[in-house]
């Protein structure tokens, strides 16, 4: 249907845009099997989500995101790396070709070992590859590049900083604590509050810019403060039933009521609070509290603190997926917009509408690739680097929100990708450096390093063969 309406000022025009949406939806598919399974990763190595729902959150707010709130004029170039004007239409269109598809090869050799990699950097290594073949090196924004590759060791460390500082507030005054489920009534509307706070900003400066709100800083961090305080009022009634619903499972499991004992959870506690404490022995016959022991009692308090927590990363996961929908997923298919402008105008412009067709499928690749094959990357997220629990992979989601909404005020280079692996990692560090997979770690920041040069080098050969085939003399 949309090769009988759609008109061509280019030779080989219907054969060009088929290639186009096929190497667009492949692209898409790859996006879906490592950036977005990268996103959910935590989710699911966690345990706060099957690999099931994490496709069905995935499915629902990653297209929500990109097709109601997403980019309707995305650059023609990404992030600005040369000036498309100096180049010849057919060889332009015959460069964003082989950029979509050796970016989308790159992923999908990256999926299959596992690695969690940028789309961005993938897309931009591939179009500098183009650049240079077309144009030669001297026309390529080198500063530009050199800005993107810095956020290599910028976005880690500041997802890593946030998220350790975080999970280290939740360990000491949640998890170590003597009562940790009373704490954890405590400190959950102020953490919900958080969450609507930062992840709105993350809306506003990330996922809903292209609604052109046209908010500065002050007005934003107004609309921020007032969800914040409604995610505080509706944290404090759910924290209200969820104690009336423990109490009472307390009551029909014979545990001991919060405030029986005036210790709290009592085990002797070692310097690692990680390693198996040593638990006290039952109470004396005849005492006037329950006679269970006591490690009943606080492996209760731990897995309805976790189930808390699990319900709250649950939240921070519907939101980072609506934001990377409504940013990244339109623009990483901003080559493919700009094919179908330039064969439909047969002239290069600034910039390209990006119609709703392209954005549903996009959207729709991109769930597909989570669902078939996403698990190998949420796999290496989740689980490889260091074991996540619910309230470590929470810390881990709101590090990494925040400093995406930071970084973007700021104007820092910054790769969502990156962020969360660091973010991951500063969880490990928080508990020590033994804890984390150092191997692990090793292989996914040489696969940073090599993403810029492998799409580079793979588009270059990808252009020379479709040069071969549609360009003649």
């Amino acid at each position: 249907m949309i090769l009988a309406i759609f008109e061509t000022t280019l030779p080989y025009g219907h054969i060009l845009l088929i290639l186009a949406l096929v190497f667009g939806f492949y692209m898409a598919w790859n996006i879906g099997a490592n950036d977005v399974a990268n996103a959910m990763g935590t989710s699911v190595g966690s345990g706060a989500l099957t690999v099931a729902q994490a496709v069905l959150i995935a499915a629902i707010m990653e297209l929500a995101g990109a097709v109601l709130v997403g980019s309707h004029v995305t650059n023609t170039v990404r992030k600005g790396i040369f000036d498309p004007s100096v180049f010849e239409p057919m060889l332009l269109v015959l460069g964003f070709l082989a950029a979509l598809l050796a970016a989308a090869v790159w992923l999908q050799t990256a999926t299959w070992f596992g690695w969690p990699v940028s789309t961005t950097h993938s897309i931009v290594g591939a179009v500098v590859g183009i650049a240079i073949v077309i144009g030669g090196a001297e026309i390529v924004k080198w500063p530009k590049v050199f800005e993107i590759a810095a956020s290599w060791v910028t976005s880690p460390l500041c997802g890593g900083a946030i998220s350790f500082f975080l999970f280290r507030f939740i360990q000491r005054r949640i998890i170590n604590h003597k009562k940790p489920l009373s704490q954890t009534y405590r400190f959950t509307p102020y953490l919900v509050s958080y969450i609507g706070f930062v992840l709105t900003l993350v809306m506003v400066y990330k996922g809903l810019k292209n609604l052109k709100l046209d908010l500065n800083l002050w007005q934003a961090l107004i609309v921020a403060a007032v969800i914040g305080m409604v995610c505080f009022a509706l944290g404090a009634a759910w924290v209200r039933k969820m104690k009336v619903k423990h109490n009472k499972q307390r009551a029909e499991e014979g545990i001991e009521l919060e405030d029986d004992h005036p210790e709290g959870v009592p085990f002797v506690r070692k310097s690692d609070p990680d390693m198996e404490p040593i638990l006290r022995p039952p109470l004396a016959p005849g005492s006037k509290t329950p006679s269970k022991r006591w490690e009943h009692r606080r492996q209760f308090e731990y897995t309805k603190m976790e189930q808390i927590f699990a319900t709250l990363m649950v939240l921070s996961a519907c939101f980072l997926a609506f934001a990377h929908g409504a940013n990244d997923v339109a623009n990483a298919i901003g080559p493919l917009a700009a094919v179908v402008e330039i064969l439909r105008t047969g002239e290069i412009a600034d910039s390209a509408p990006v119609p709703l067709w392209i954005l549903l499928l996009g959207g729709a690749g991109i769930v597909i690739g989570l669902a078939t094959w996403g698990y190998k990357v949420m796999e290496t997220v989740g689980k490889k680097i260091t074991e996540l629990t619910p309230s470590r992979g929470f810390a881990a989601n709101i590090g990494a929100a925040t400093t995406i909404v930071i970084a973007s005020r700021m104007g820092f280079p910054i790769s969502t990708t990156h962020t969360l692996v660091g973010a991951v990692l500063g969880i490990g560090l928080a508990r020590g450096i033994d804890y984390l997979n150092l191997k692990v770690v090793r292989d996914i920041a040489v696969s940073w390093i090599i993403t810029i040069p492998a799409g580079g080098g793979l588009a270059a050969i990808f252009y020379f063969i479709l040069k071969a085939i549609f360009v003649r003399g």
